[in-house]
């Protein structure tokens, strides 16, 4: 690990390697969102407020300190939306995108620290693969971007227009929820506009289903032939956004705060967003402090569940969720193997499902418990909420972003980064002792009583 006295990079591990790269880029990034340039009254905005900016832009969250239209300069919301790009996608795959306009050729270490960031089984078409997202990333936020200068060059003029669509194109297919609209009103002013929020929708939900999903789907254009991730994908974002849709239609249909006075046309489309936006998007079209305890509550299960795995989403991901339902399935069924779409899931796959579900669910309650300590005027609820936003790298907040402590907004920060990119830590972790213990010791087998 170390050379001279030094830590030799060429030998940390691949994860190693991801983590200290996420880690190098929010420093670049709050260093850059720190410089008076940065911000609109000219003044540095302070350290821990520059770091939590970054790592939420990194991250992909959304939590914001300070409004990002009316505090950060144009140099300001230039610097957060490239750090959205490039967390969104991964550093590595940015690096591939300078590496093939360079000239320059992938080394075989390249390819597995590749295999890692992109949650992949084998190194082998990682480059492909990654020259596949860029083109993909790129052409959907591009149409994305045209499609939303539609409705904001009319109201925002012709340049600041165009600035706006291109930046809430990025911020919504990276799963980010950063907007310009100004005031923390996200897009709220839009809540009845079937084209902001049909295309705001449709960047999320792709961004946050995962390339490889994206990728399979336009090659084999048939559901059968599809691998059982990307069913699996497929079927848990549909029911998800089904569920969510009913759910907060009727919870909030009678709502005075929220979609009570809103024609039927914009409780649809409202309850339709929220049942989008939670799994790691961070807009909202609602405001997300009027909502019922009921609707709150529900939208903090969907964050927790997040996206899909191999995207721009966080959270516990949908397909790890699908892997412990159909288990649990296979289980009442009387079934000694997990089983889901004519398909069985290895036994290694479940262990880490299961894992990653602990894991997270221990971290959610550690934050809070520690928030709940450092932000006594917060609400539970409140806190609660944020520390689920904050892992699942949201973005949606009760209001509590802008009044924690500068302890609070390090451990939030702590925690979006671990949202980011701690299950994929873990998940190497188990992998590595599963290997280096596998055939050299097994202890005698025991049942134990549960349930």
């Amino acid at each position: 690990m170390k050379r001279n006295g030094n830590i030799d990079i060429f030998a940390l591990h691949p994860t190693q390697i991801l983590v200290l790269g996420f880690a190098i880029l929010i420093l670049i990034g709050a260093l850059l969102l720190n410089l008076p340039i940065a911000s609109q009254n000219g003044q540095s905005i302070g350290f821990i407020n520059a770091l939590f900016t970054a790592t939420s832009a990194v991250c992909v969250t959304g939590l914001v300190v300070v409004d990002t239209l009316t505090y950060w300069t144009t140099f300001g919301q230039v610097v957060i939306i490239l750090l959205i790009q490039i967390g969104g996608l991964g550093f590595m795959t940015m690096g591939t995108l300078f590496a093939l306009l360079l000239g320059k050729k992938i080394t075989l270490r390249e390819r597995l620290v590749m295999q890692e960031a992109l949650n992949q089984f084998s190194f082998s078409g990682v480059v492909r693969l990654a020259k596949y997202i860029l083109i993909m990333t790129f052409t959907i936020e591009g149409i994305g971007a045209i499609l939303l200068s539609i409705k904001f060059i009319p109201i925002y003029g012709l340049s600041r227009g165009i600035w706006y669509s291109i930046f809430h194109s990025i911020s919504a297919f990276c799963n980010a929820g950063f907007d310009l609209i100004g005031n923390f009103r996200s897009l709220t002013p839009f809540v009845d506009d079937v084209l902001i929020n049909m295309v705001i929708m449709s960047l999320i939900i792709l961004g946050g289903i995962g390339f490889v999903v994206i990728l399979d789907v336009m090659q084999k254009k048939n559901f059968n032939k599809l691998s059982l991730h990307s069913k699996l994908a497929i079927t848990m974002t549909l029911i998800l956004i089904s569920v969510g849709f009913f759910v907060i239609l009727i919870l909030e249909f009678y709502n005075p705060d929220t979609m009570g006075q809103l024609s039927l046309k914009g409780k649809f489309l409202s309850a339709l967003f929220h049942s989008v936006t939670p799994r790691t998007a961070g807009f909202n079209t609602l405001p997300t402090d009027k909502l019922t305890m009921a609707s709150i509550f529900f939208t903090i299960v969907l964050m927790f569940i997040g996206g899909s795995s191999a995207g721009t989403a966080g959270g516990v991901k949908i397909t790890t969720t699908g892997v412990v339902i159909a288990t649990i399935v296979s289980v009442i069924k009387g079934k000694d193997d997990t089983e889901t779409f004519g398909r069985r899931i290895p036994r290694d796959i479940i262990n880490r499902s299961l894992a990653i579900i602990g894991l997270a669910l221990g971290l959610v309650i550690l934050v809070t418990m520690i928030l709940s300590i450092t932000e006594k005027d917060c609400s539970f609820i409140g806190i609660f909420f944020e520390a689920v936003s904050a892992f699942g790298t949201v973005g949606l907040s009760l209001g509590v972003t802008s009044t924690l402590s500068k302890l609070g907004k390090i451990i939030i920060a702590i925690t979006m980064f671990f949202g980011r990119v701690g299950p994929l830590t873990v998940l190497l972790a188990l992998a590595q002792r599963k290997k280096e213990n596998k055939g050299i010791l097994r202890y005698p087998e025991e049942k134990v009583i549960v349930g």
